[in-house]
């Protein structure tokens, strides 16, 4: 039998599937979206006895194949792998709120709605998929994650092949004054260490400015702080991923989310970057008080 690499895309309707599929087929993966579940032995066979220079085969899944066939996949994909195929499952989740917003933006339905609620369809959904999940060698939750984030890991996993763990850190930098960021796991407040803002030199300046952050670090209860977070989440994480949770947003806030927040939530994102997880940072409010300045210099 040829050497020959499949990659199952599936998971949750308005996850991201058709992108990850447009990245392997851009990544030199010869690509089928939505093939019936009981080809997919016969599809495989096929290809694997093919003449054609085919080595990598990305396969895509999803909830139209019907309720019946659905339960029919792991089955199938379990006695795929018993034969010798080499195959891989890569599922892909979201929050229900950012799902609906994705439908909502894109004017669609979800296949599962039949014009009723989509937020009930989608959970629906998720409890129909909770086995194939289970089943899956990867598993990416692109609630917070843009196109060419999805792009890295996916490169990550199945172009350079790097080790994966099925675990995301999101670090999110802001200001209470803006509100705490709605998809927040964990909040943590830097309100209580020494403030730049008060320094002429810093007050323009932000925690991406290395004189603010030597400014912030340089407190004994910043490095405290910074030590007494990653023992926090070295001891969380492990559980987290016990109960198959698979990413966690971390919100770091301070007053404007300039200066403070955006120091600790850089540190934090080093700490974990050269890690098992996946990890990303975002500074939710970093220009907001200067748009306010300049919207309000226009006014006068």
């Amino acid at each position: 039998m040829r050497a020959m690499k499949f990659v199952v895309v599936t998971g949750m309707s308005g996850a991201g599937r058709s992108s990850v599929m447009r990245i392997l087929e851009d990544d030199g993966y010869f690509c089928v979206d939505n093939l019936p579940v009981s080809l997919l032995p016969t599809f495989m066979q096929l290809t694997e006895d093919s003449s054609e220079q085919i080595e990598r085969v990305a396969l895509g899944l999803d909830i139209r194949g019907g309720r019946e066939p659905l339960k029919e996949v792991a089955n199938v994909l379990n006695g795929l792998k018993e034969e010798g195929y080499a195959l891989e499952i890569l599922f892909l989740e979201a929050s229900t709120p950012v799902i609906v917003k994705r439908y909502k933006e894109t004017r669609r339905m979800h296949p599962l709605a039949n014009g009723g609620r989509m937020d009930r369809a989608i959970e629906y959904e998720r409890e129909l998929l909770a086995a194939l999940k289970k089943q899956a060698d990867y598993i990416i939750d692109t609630t917070t994650l843009l196109i060419r984030e999805l792009k890295q890991e996916i490169d990550r996993i199945f172009v350079a092949e790097e080790s994966f763990c099925n675990f995301y850190l999101t670090f999110v930098s802001f200001g209470f004054k803006y509100g705490i960021p709605s998809d927040a796991d964990l909040v943590f407040d830097v309100r209580f260490l020494p403030n730049p803002f008060y320094i002429e030199a810093l007050k323009p300046l932000t925690g991406n400015d290395s004189e603010v952050y030597e400014y912030v670090m340089s407190s004994d209860k910043a490095g405290q702080f910074l030590v007494k977070i990653k023992d926090l989440l070295d001891f969380l994480i492990p559980n987290y991923i016990v109960e198959g949770k698979t990413q966690l947003v971390i919100a770091i806030g301070c007053t404007g989310g300039k200066h403070r927040s955006v120091t600790l939530t850089n540190a934090l994102c080093k700490e974990f970057e050269n890690t098992e997880y996946g990890c990303k940072k975002e500074h939710r409010d970093i220009e907001k008080d200067r748009l306010r300045n300049i919207c309000r210099s226009q006014e006068k």
